[in-house]
């Protein structure tokens, strides 16, 4: 898969907790920063089709999980 480059720049804390993070699951930080983008915007995408409801002041929110039983 091709992929894209590109700078990011982060501020020197959250580029330490990343790499630790990325070191505790055995990852690159550019794997662990595109597994944690992978994850983000297939939860938006589950979001986006999840149904809305209208909220108490109007607003639209996702409507809670239908449970059977």
């Amino acid at each position: 898969m091709p992929r894209k480059a590109f700078l990011l720049r982060l501020s020197p804390e959250l580029w330490e907790e990343v790499n630790r993070w990325a070191s505790d699951e055995l990852r690159s930080v550019n794997g662990q920063i595109e597994y944690i983008l992978r994850r983000a915007v297939e939860e938006r995408r589950r979001r986006r089709s999840a149904p809305l409801e209208e909220g108490p002041g109007g607003e639209e929110r996702l409507a809670p999980p239908h449970r059977e039983g």
